[in-house]
């Protein structure tokens, strides 16, 4: 069997093949990563508590083992340590801790105050008492889009 003797149906049954192997891994590496997704879920429900923190500082970079515990960063995956982290430098009790967080919960963080946090582990889950997309920052166009609803809504 040479070249010239290759069917177009045998093309299309390797490439059949192919796509049924690469669509039958997605689903597989899916499965378990939902399963480990829930579980982290299952942990954070566990461990929740709600904490009065002071935060010194917040920064994203990437984890290394001068700004997490060992133990923690030894546990991390590979593909997490490559990344940047928003990690958040704060004074629980009379610690000083460096915990992880969210983008959403980030970004609302104020530096140098006084927060209510629930915390599950180092892991800051959202701030008690506010809600975040009240205290994100607002462009322009959000703040203009505001005045003219609340302009609208007294008439």
């Amino acid at each position: 069997m040479n070249a010239s003797n290759v069917n177009f149906s045998d093309v299309l049954i390797i490439i059949i093949v192919v796509l049924a192997i690469i669509f039958a891994l997605l689903y597989y590496f899916n499965k378990v990563s939902m399963r480990k997704m829930v579980q982290a879920q299952d942990f954070i429900d566990n461990n929740r508590t709600t904490v009065q923190i002071f935060i010194i500082d917040k920064k994203q970079e990437k984890p290394s083992p001068s700004n997490l515990p060992k133990a923690v960063y030894e546990q991390m995956p590979k593909t997490s340590k490559m990344r940047k982290a928003n990690l958040v430098r704060a004074k629980v009790g009379p610690q000083i801790v460096t915990l992880i967080c969210d983008k959403p919960v980030y970004n609302v963080l104020p530096v140098k105050k006084n927060v209510k946090v629930d915390l599950a582990g180092i892991y800051i889950i959202g701030i008690t008492g506010m809600k975040l997309e009240d205290k994100k920052k607002k462009t322009l166009t959000e703040k203009m889009t505001l005045n003219l609803n609340s302009k609208v809504t007294k008439k």
